[in-house]
């Protein structure tokens, strides 16, 4: 009758083959020779046949469904990202649900009680902290989490990022090599992995030289609350002569400040630097110094790391930093060639 669902066995009958034949079609990592697929596809497209997922995750006890986690997709690097993960993801057959979280304990609850009710294969999260309660759910769900631009010290977790204290260490002596003396720094969220280590690198690169912070305060990775912090530091009569951003989205807010309302130039005045290099860094409007962080590795990493811990959830959990390079560009004064 119009409307109702077409079986498989009825694809195998029109194609002239088994039903087994056309499972192994629509099964991703499964063989079959080119001619039975496309006898089969060829026939399920002339019969309006769609697989059903759902029902093969019952037998199988495998959604091939990845959750996504991301606490703000504000900050240019993470669509960017999100996109890496997906495309990479859906090559190895799986498909993915974005969900929208925070660094709030309850919130990320909610999210992880909706990843579970989606039994999904795995979980990454993008710069979301996970604590030890909502970890030892996931564990006893044999769900493994791999967390994506962010470590935590939590043995039970995987996790990927760019060597941030590399990173800003090289930030620190570049600015120190171009002759700048007031130094300041406008950090991202205090709880976040990624700052405490690029901030701890960017002291430790000015204390190499017996130099210190000449100022510092927060922008939480909010464009708004890092244009506050760019006034609150560049609009004293004493002020920095360089700053340390903790990533570049918040970089362009405290560069249109710096130029737009206080009238000061870059570097003439001010040297800016930032961390991430996402494509908008690189616009003549920026043209911003930069750690850039190897999305493509950190991507390819993740993938690989998660995969293994779904074929293997007894594998030993991984932690990966990645070096990635300085980027110079026109948002800062160079040091002079010897």
């Amino acid at each position: 009758m119009k409307g109702d669902r077409v079986t498989s066995t009825q694809v195998a009958e029109h194609a002239g083959v088994s039903q087994a034949a056309v499972s192994r079609v629509f099964t991703p990592g499964a063989s079959a020779s080119l001619k039975i697929t496309d006898k089969v596809r060829k026939a399920a497209t002339e019969l309006g046949y769609r697989p059903n997922v759902l029902a093969r995750s019952l037998i199988t006890g495998k959604t091939h469904i990845i959750g996504l986690v991301v606490a703000y997709l504000e900050n240019q690097f993470y669509p960017e990202a999100i996109e890496k993960l997906s495309k990479i993801l859906q090559m190895h057959g799986y498909h993915v649900l974005v969900f929208m979280a925070s660094n709030d304990e309850k919130t990320n609850q909610t999210v992880i009680d909706e990843l579970l009710d989606y039994q999904v294969d795995g979980i990454i999260t993008a710069s979301v902290s996970m604590s030890n309660a909502l970890t030892a759910r996931c564990e006893a769900a044999g769900i493994p989490i791999i967390l994506f631009n962010r470590l935590q010290d939590d043995e039970r977790l995987s996790g990927v990022s760019s060597d941030n204290f590399r990173g800003g260490y090289k930030l620190a002596e570049f600015l120190v090599a171009a002759g700048h003396q007031r130094i300041a720094h406008i950090a991202g969220w205090k709880g976040a992995s990624t700052q405490r280590d690029r901030e701890a690198g960017f002291i430790s690169g000015l204390a190499a030289h017996d130099m210190a912070l000449f100022g510092r305060t927060e922008g939480n990775f909010h464009y708004e609350q890092a244009q506050q912090a760019a006034r609150d530091l560049l609009a004293k009569e004493e002020r920095p002569d360089a700053v340390f951003v903790a990533n570049d989205h918040m970089a362009f807010a405290a560069m249109d400040v710096a130029r737009f309302e206080l009238g000061l130039r870059i570097p003439e005045d001010v040297s800016f630097v930032g961390y991430d290099d996402v494509a908008l860094a690189a616009w003549p409007s920026y043209n911003l110094t930069t750690v850039r962080q190897p999305a493509n590795r950190m991507v390819t990493e993740t993938v690989q790391m998660l995969l293994a811990r779904i074929d293997n959830p007894d594998a030993t959990p991984r932690r990966i930093s990645i070096d990635g390079p300085l980027i110079i560009r026109g948002s800062s004064k160079h040091p002079e060639e010897p």
